[in-house]
């Protein structure tokens, strides 16, 4: 088996974890834990969730990305684009969510709206890091590599 073909067969699984495992908390771990649980629950389980998930999107698009450079460049570079971003939502991003959504909380006027703007933010990354893993998916999927 050549070298390649191996980095293909590695690619496509990291791309499918990793596109498995946003899916699945977007769609079914997310809405269960505002649905199952008291809000006040729901927040601190979500704030203790987030990290860690931010955290497999990270190691598995930069895995991901470095596997892919030998052989589909332009993949690697959405892959890398993806832990790029993540690395954004997850240190910067996700601190201010939730230092406005403490202040926001405590009372303090014109935080809502700010954590409303981060909050929303967030989302729109996640969406768009969520169609870039499938298209790569796809891609790999469906394309013959030489």
């Amino acid at each position: 088996m050549e070298l390649i073909q191996i980095l293909q067969g590695a690619a496509t699984v990291l791309v499918a974890l990793l596109a498995g495992s946003m899916l699945f908390f977007s769609f079914v771990m997310a809405p269960l834990i505002f649905i199952k649980l008291d809000i006040d629950v729901a927040g601190k389980f979500v704030r203790a969730v987030f990290p860690w998930y931010y955290l497999l999107i990270l190691i598995l698009a930069g895995l991901g990305a470095l596997t892919l450079v030998a052989f589909a460049p332009l993949n690697a570079g959405l892959m890398a684009l993806i832990a790029a971003s993540t690395a954004y939502c997850r240190q910067y991003l996700m601190p201010r969510i939730n230092e406005y959504r403490d202040r926001s909380r405590a009372g303090e006027t014109g935080t809502t709206e700010i954590f409303d703007k981060l909050h929303r933010r967030s989302e729109v990354l996640n969406g768009l890091q969520l169609l870039a893993v499938m298209a790569v998916l796809l891609h790999l999927a469906f394309v013959q590599f030489s």
